[in-house]
């Protein structure tokens, strides 16, 4: 399995002493009570009396300013110190960097969100979905076969949340992406996967010839223009209503570029081969299938690669049951059975992505 030489190095050799060791595997085993505490000190404001107040506040202070008891505040703060998010200075709490982290990185806040509303009453059912082969967790919302089916239905904060981590991982590239499609000049682009349509509204806003097509579902085709209804260039999006999953669902023709960001990795090996195989029907010799895509063995570092191998079980408990965040060989080795080869690799784009180029075979 090859990787990047900063994750390479990282994971061919034991880091920790036994003692760390021992640290690290009690907060695996505490990991759900330290996610919950971490969460609530934040929504409690305790974390940000504390950012406010450099010189520290003592554990009545603390409840006064927060008007909870004095029990609570005790064991969030007991649990907080020795989970280091804060620190004991001279008979008052501060807070420490991770503390900080926590409460000021939006990736943070966009994780956690995610995990809390999203995932975390599902990812009980994880042993089930391995097991199984569906996302199990699902159930805890409703009875659809994937997320994707059930998104428009979602309790209004789990669906805020869900976007919000969806929406924050991909914008952060679309500058850099715009570039690099736009540098082929696509006249009529077919964005797969389309979502709320943000994407495509980047697309016309930075080209005022291009016509973009979504293709997605019904339900998000719906969605999306309803979203897009009255942003500047909506007229020059269309949408075309399509179950990838269905392996006899065509592609339409006549595009000089396909954009798949964020999109594969919903599925399964198999499930991607048939995609590109109809993709590559409906491709020319000049057209371009682009797919953007945070590889987690292509990453400058190993905090990257770790957040990333987390959320792939995202994909299996609450998703879709088989998919992942994939390893690069995985993918072009499903993009190569669909009949296409990647001619460029574009690496290092922000959040972490990556962007395959890829032609007919």
């Amino acid at each position: 399995m090859n990787m990047f030489p900063a994750l390479e190095k990282k994971y061919t050799k034991e880091q920790l002493g036994i003692l760390e060791a021992q640290r690290r595997a009690h907060e695996i085993a505490f990991a759900p009570v330290t996610f919950q505490v971490s969460r609530l000190m934040i929504k409690f404001g305790i974390f940000r009396l504390l950012d406010e107040t450099k010189s520290g506040l003592t554990l009545d202070e603390i409840a006064d300013a927060t008007k909870l008891s004095r029990y609570a505040i005790q064991v969030l703060l007991e649990a907080s110190l020795t989970a280091q998010t804060v620190l004991y200075v001279d008979g008052r709490f501060v807070l420490s960097k991770t503390g900080w982290l926590l409460l000021t990185d939006p990736l943070m806040s966009v994780n956690m969100d995610f995990n809390h509303d999203v995932n975390y009453l599902g990812l009980y059912h994880m042993e089930e979905a391995l097991l199984n082969g569906k996302p199990e967790g699902l159930k805890v919302f409703g009875s659809w076969k994937t997320i994707y089916e059930g998104l428009s239905s979602l309790p209004d904060e789990v669906r805020k949340s869900w976007l919000r981590f969806d929406h924050f991982y991909s914008d952060h590239s679309f500058d850099e992406a715009l570039e690099i499609v736009f540098s082929y000049h696509p006249a009529r682009l077919l964005d797969v996967g389309g979502n709320t349509g943000r994407w495509a509204l980047r697309c016309v806003d930075y080209n005022q010839d291009v016509r973009v097509t979504i293709m997605d579902l019904p339900q998000q085709i719906g969605m999306m223009k309803r979203q897009i209804a009255d942003k500047d260039g909506a007229a020059r999006i269309d949408g075309y209503e399509i179950d990838l999953l269905n392996p006899d669902a065509p592609f339409p023709q006549g595009y000089d570029a396909i954009w798949m960001s964020q999109f594969l990795d919903c599925f399964s090996e198999a499930e991607i081969t048939s995609i590109v195989q109809r993709a590559a029907a409906s491709m020319d010799e000049q057209t371009r299938l682009f797919v953007m895509e945070t590889l987690w063995d292509r990453q400058s570092n190993d905090v990257a690669a770790y957040c990333l191998t987390q959320i792939s079980l995202y994909f299996t408990v609450m998703a879709n049951g088989n998919s992942k965040m994939y390893h690069s060989d995985d993918l072009i080795r499903c993009i190569e059975a669909g009949g296409l080869t990647v001619e460029t690799i574009h690496d290092g784009l922000k959040s972490g992505h990556s962007i395959l180029v890829c032609r007919k075979a």
